[in-house]
């Protein structure tokens, strides 16, 4: 079988996009199971007798444990809280004309214009003063303001995209606004809903700055942990990247489970 020139190049393209792309996490995972010596080695080393040495440091360390249960309940709860808000939301938004549709349309994208570092000290002075510092919910409330414009933006393409004929033959049956919701939209918008999930949830697993400045001992996120191990000349890179590895696994088990609904969910919009 001939293979063109054109699909011969496109494939080469691609293929150099993914090593591109997975290199960076190859280089993380192999270095999590080197030495100090062979990672700090000059020139690289490539072949290695690899070691579980950093892996038993960090999983001996109570905090790392602590701050991947940590991480694992403000990334659910924000995001559980951030769809069951989000989609009915993206309902309305979809379906319905009302006065101030479009200012709130363009609310919810201004809180993605802004930067986190602008909100962060008046985000520290008022969870001082409502004392929720250092606590699960100061976090789970910051990341749901900026999960929820992610929700209505994904969940209200998705149910644009589905036909208003089945609503109409729904409201002829005499079923309510939210039987519509429950019965149609819901079940039918599940690969929107679950790209926002998808996303929503990673936003929260990975975000750094909220984390270290709302949080001290008790609440400590993952990511805040792994550079909690960078203090002063000492760099012990194995365990950083032994930790950075652990961090990555759990997000990348939650996007094999779902990437059937997250594939659909990204080409529906685009075959609407």
């Amino acid at each position: 079988m001939r293979i063109s020139s054109g699909k011969l190049l496109h494939a080469l393209g691609l293929t150099a996009v993914v090593i591109f792309t997975l290199f960076p996490f190859f280089w993380m995972v192999s270095a999590s199971f080197k030495t100090q010596a062979d990672i700090l080695s000059s020139p690289p080393v490539w072949f290695f007798t690899p070691t579980l040495q950093n892996y038993a440091e960090i999983f001996a360390d109570t905090k790392v444990s602590g701050a991947i249960i940590n991480s694992l309940i403000v990334a659910t709860c924000s995001t559980l809280l951030a769809v069951i808000l989000g989609a009915p939301a993206a309902f309305a938004l979809a379906r319905y004309e009302f006065r101030g549709k479009s200012d709130l349309w363009f609310w919810f994208i201004s809180n993605r214009m802004i930067s986190p570092i602008v909100l962060a000290l008046p985000v520290y002075l008022l969870a001082i003063q409502v004392g929720l510092l250092d606590t699960h919910l100061v976090l789970i409330l910051i990341y749901l303001t900026f999960q929820l414009p992610i929700v209505v933006w994904i969940v209200t393409d998705q149910f644009k995209s589905i036909p208003a004929d089945l609503e109409q033959a729904a409201r002829l049956d005499g079923a309510s606004q939210f039987t519509i919701f429950r019965k149609i939209y819901l079940p039918l918008g599940a690969p929107g809903i679950a790209v926002s999930a998808i996303f929503s949830f990673i936003f929260s697993w990975n975000e750094l700055l909220y984390a270290l400045v709302l949080t001290r001992r008790n609440v400590q996120t993952a990511p805040v942990v792994a550079t909690s191990f960078m203090s002063g000349y000492e760099l012990p890179w194995g365990k950083i990247m032994a930790t950075g590895t652990v961090i990555v696994l759990p997000v990348t088990i939650f996007a094999l489970i779902v990437s059937r609904h997250m594939v659909r969910g990204l080409t529906m919009g685009a075959t609407k």
